[in-house]
């Protein structure tokens, strides 16, 4: 049987953003195993007496049931470039533990510790490595309306009308002024955006 995952931002011994990560796992969980009675994460992950107040990352490991899960102070991943990779067959619809796919194309690409993988599925734009994407075109943050993973932030951001679902082919990057990277631990933060030009390479 196949294991997925969840990762659940925790701020201040709280977790956050749970009713889309149980959205997302509830509907992975009756697609995949035919599970039809709804987990609630508030109600099942437990948090650790011994933790801070910091930032931190919880792994919620699953199929059918809770397996596991775990705790990690969180520190953000600095990136400065990303290279387009090409892969047509890629296909990671669920959150699946394994991800053998990413680690492969980012060995493929050679890619050094600031530099992630903008993958690139049919033409269009998809998502880097470790997170979905929403770039800025000069009047709207867009988000790729065909991403690998559906992420749990992009789907908050959505809701809140903050990003739109745009069909973004290759050929489009040049009407895009800005870049931002987002997943469940990292925030959709103007202030964050960086250059298109300067991120984004061949």
């Amino acid at each position: 049987m196949c294991l997925l995952f969840e990762t659940i931002k925790v701020i201040n011994k709280k977790l956050t953003n749970v009713s889309f990560h149980n959205e997302r796992m509830n509907r992975s969980r009756f697609e995949l195993f035919g599970s039809k009675n709804e987990l609630n994460l508030d109600e099942l992950v437990e948090i650790p007496n011994d933790i801070t107040r910091d930032v931190y990352k919880c792994k919620v490991i699953y199929s059918d049931t809770i397996k596991d899960f775990e705790f990690r102070k969180y520190t953000p991943r600095i990136i400065e470039h990303l290279k387009t990779a090409y892969c047509d067959e890629i296909d990671y619809s669920y959150k699946y533990l394994d991800r053998k796919v990413f680690d492969e194309l980012l060995i493929k690409n050679n890619c050094q510790e600031n530099e992630d993988i903008l993958i690139m599925k049919n033409g269009r734009v998809a998502d880097t490595s470790f997170s979905n994407i929403t770039m800025f075109d000069g009047k709207e943050w867009h988000t790729p309306k065909y991403p690998l993973l559906k992420g749990t932030k992009r789907a908050k951001l959505i809701y809140d009308k903050r990003i739109i679902e745009q069909d973004i082919l290759l050929g489009d990057l040049e009407y895009y002024e800005k870049i931002i990277l987002i997943n469940a631990m990292l925030e959709f933060e103007i202030s964050n955006a960086k250059l298109v030009k300067q991120v984004i390479r061949d």
